[in-house]
């Protein structure tokens, strides 16, 4: 399965931006047309994964690796098998972000935001692909480390795991970070019935661009 970046939600960028409501003032539209162009152009999404069975106590076989916390736990419970991928917009988007920091630094706050919105879109397809392949099987959601009780600390064996220097190109710091940063972690359960789904948040919401909640920094706690 290839990377696929087929889009941004404006929504999720706004969110990025610490856009609380209102109306969006023309320029600033004008500029985050212009980034998510230059950014679509620009990235080159790869991502990996691996799929492993899970034993009687809900690990993956054939690894020594073990989640933990509860939530994780919770997750793959009734699962059968457990698929760890990564997923990153690559070193030409972070280099793009990286100049336009010295030459706009609007434009590159608003290329992060676009480019944290990317990831997700390539995350979003690339699970999409996996349910695909997996059916009549069902996917959970994605879990990242950092995520609920599932230590951000697990990071680096989630790279292990999936040899992301090698098949990917992306390379951790020794404090956890992922470089290019544009990357994300995950893992989801493949299990025989469907899984209830989390709401994703603020940014698909109808009301998004009105909700008086937002306009004061607050959210209605629905999503």
């Amino acid at each position: 399965m290839d990377g696929r970046l087929t889009g941004m939600n404006r929504n999720e960028i706004l969110l990025y931006l610490a856009y609380k409501g209102g109306e969006i003032p023309p320029e600033v539209n004008e500029a985050i047309d212009r980034c998510e162009a230059l950014l679509l152009r620009t990235a080159r999404p790869r991502v990996v994964w691996r799929r492993f069975p899970l034993d009687g106590d809900g690990a993956p076989v054939g690894t020594d690796f073990r989640p933990r916390g509860e939530d994780v736990k919770a997750l793959l419970s009734g699962c059968e098998a457990v698929i760890f991928f990564a997923a990153t917009l690559g070193a030409e988007a972070e280099s793009l972000i990286r100049r336009t920091q010295v030459t706009n630094m609007a434009d590159a706050v608003i290329l992060d935001a676009c480019g944290s919105a990317a990831i997700e879109n390539v995350c979003d397809n690339l699970c999409a692909d996996l349910a695909e392949a997996e059916a009549p099987l069902y996917l959970t959601d994605r879990f990242s480390p950092g995520y609920g009780d599932l230590p951000f600390s697990q990071q680096p064996d989630f790279c292990r795991l999936l040899d992301v220097g090698r098949r990917i190109g992306v390379t951790l710091t020794p404090g956890g970070l992922m470089l290019p940063q544009k990357t994300v972690t995950a893992l989801a359960g493949v299990s025989p019935t469907p899984a209830a789904k989390r709401g994703r948040g603020c940014a698909d919401c109808a009301m998004f661009s009105s909700c008086d909640y937002r306009k004061d920094g607050e959210t209605c706690g629905q999503a």
